[in-house]
């Protein structure tokens, strides 16, 4: 495996975390009744702190992965020289200080309590996703239309990660519509996943439309381009995703007031769908995010 297949999957890895914790942890502290919050808190509680040490791992590694792509290949990737170079003169570099900055606060929510450890996770998260903006395509203009860039590309990260990430939880709330005690709080956390959800996906779209013109000026309809072809790829699943959100939304939640059992079942299989179509797009993006954007 070359720097460069190396790099792509601690990305694809890194992002796959990031995401979970964000949109997981959001959705867990903002939007979920406090006391079904804590139990699903718990049940998340060891998969949140392997996304941490992922994530924190994968920070780590990134920054001599991008050495010894920039350089001569392995030899480069441990050569501390040309990884201070990378860190201090490129806006790649830049970009990483800010992750790294991000990936260490996310380490007290290992020891924190289960509250506290969630609103550290979903700050530092954020701004684990934000730092993204800074060592993608959005690097490459300046001035105001790079500023504009990068917030439109911290949108976009933030939108897609409050959506997908927030699909593991909501999975387990859908479990909780069958225990009594805890059903009015479940359908109360699934109904404001709904309205979030609306605008987070409204969100997605229209900031990856305005990336694709930012990046490209144009569709991407050339596909004997590879970075084209990718990125087309991730617009119809991306498409895809939003159909099946909306076929949940408007389709089954309406009948579980009559057919409660299978609608929720129903909904279960297109949130699981859902969940690993997000696991392609997100290695569509860290394959993609590599290319030179023609």
């Amino acid at each position: 495996m070359n720097p460069e297949a190396a790099l792509i999957l601690c990305r694809f890895v890194h992002n796959v975390s990031a995401l979970f914790l964000w949109g997981a942890f959001a959705y867990v502290t903002l939007l979920v009744p406090e006391d079904l919050a804590f139990d699903i808190g718990q049940r998340l509680q060891i998969s949140r702190n392997i996304a941490i040490i992922t994530a924190v791992l994968t920070t780590a590694l990134a920054l001599p992965l991008q050495a010894g792509l920039i350089g001569d290949g392995w030899i480069d990737a441990v050569d501390i020289t040309t990884i201070r170079a990378v860190l201090l003169e490129t806006s790649v570099g830049h970009g990483w200080l800010i992750q790294a900055i991000a990936a260490l606060l996310l380490l007290p929510a290992l020891l924190l309590p289960l509250r506290k450890a969630h609103k550290v996770t979903v700050a530092a998260s954020g701004l684990l996703l934000a730092g993204l903006a800074f060592t993608g395509h959005a690097t490459m203009q300046e001035g105001w239309t790079g500023f504009a860039h990068r917030i439109n590309d911290i949108v976009h990260v933030l939108s897609g990660g409050a959506w997908l990430g927030a699909l593991v939880p909501v999975m387990l709330v859908l479990r909780n519509l069958r225990q009594p005690e805890l059903r009015d709080e479940a359908q109360s956390a699934l109904m404001r996943f709904s309205r979030a959800g609306h605008i987070a996906v409204a969100l997605v779209i229209a900031s990856g439309l305005i990336n694709t013109f930012l990046v490209l000026g144009r569709f991407p309809t050339d596909w004997s381009s590879s970075y084209q072809a990718l990125l087309a790829l991730k617009i119809i699943l991306v498409a895809i995703l939003v159909g099946l959100a909306i076929i949940n939304r408007y389709v089954f939640v309406p009948r579980m007031r009559i057919h409660e059992s299978s609608s929720v079942r129903a909904i279960a299989y297109g949130t699981i769908a859902e969940i690993a179509l997000g696991f392609v797009v997100i290695g569509l993006v860290a394959w993609f995010g590599m290319l030179e954007p023609v």
